[in-house]
């Protein structure tokens, strides 16, 4: 029996909660094993994305403060995953680099994932998946959009 597309919205809202839920747990857990909170741990990623990024630009990303960003970095220093290198051409910059000696640990727990996640994939076929990546654009899209309003109302409101 075919649903009619609004009817599924409560399961997949639900669906949506289980797996925003499930990877804050797995990233908690990824955090433990690097001997890191989950905020150095996604700031680590921040920076492996953009291969280096400086404190202001982390907390532009986050909506944490310089102050907390500095900690942050403290941590992953002193952890070995990060190093601070004074940008040649302007030495009042500050960039964090990763340190990719010392993140072996990182394969040896997305390695697996990435296996795994691509045994999911290949169960659909390239349409599903265009309607997959296009979902989770959009649904990246929106989180930064409402968690950009929750800051602004922060902000308001103890402003």
């Amino acid at each position: 029996m075919a649903h009619e597309p609004a009817e599924l919205y409560p399961s997949l809202n639900d669906a949506s909660k289980r797996l925003s839920t499930q990877t804050i747990m797995f990233h908690q857990t990824v955090a433990a094993y690097l001997g890191l909170n989950i905020t150095d741990h996604k700031c680590l990623d921040l920076i492996l994305s953009s291969g280096r990024a400086t404190a202001g630009q982390l907390a532009e990303l986050t909506g944490l403060t310089t102050g907390a960003i500095t900690s942050v970095l403290n941590r992953l220093e002193k952890a070995g995953y990060v190093r601070r290198i004074k940008d040649p051409g302007d030495l009042r910059i500050v960039w964090a680099e990763p340190v990719y000696a010392n993140l072996y640990q990182l394969k040896e727990v997305f390695g697996p994932l990435a296996e795994a996640m691509n045994q999911l994939y290949a169960r659909y076929t390239p349409q599903e998946l265009e309607t997959l990546l296009d979902y989770l654009e959009r649904s990246n899209q929106i989180l930064h959009q409402q968690a950009d309003s929750l800051r602004q109302k922060i902000s308001k409101d103890r402003g």
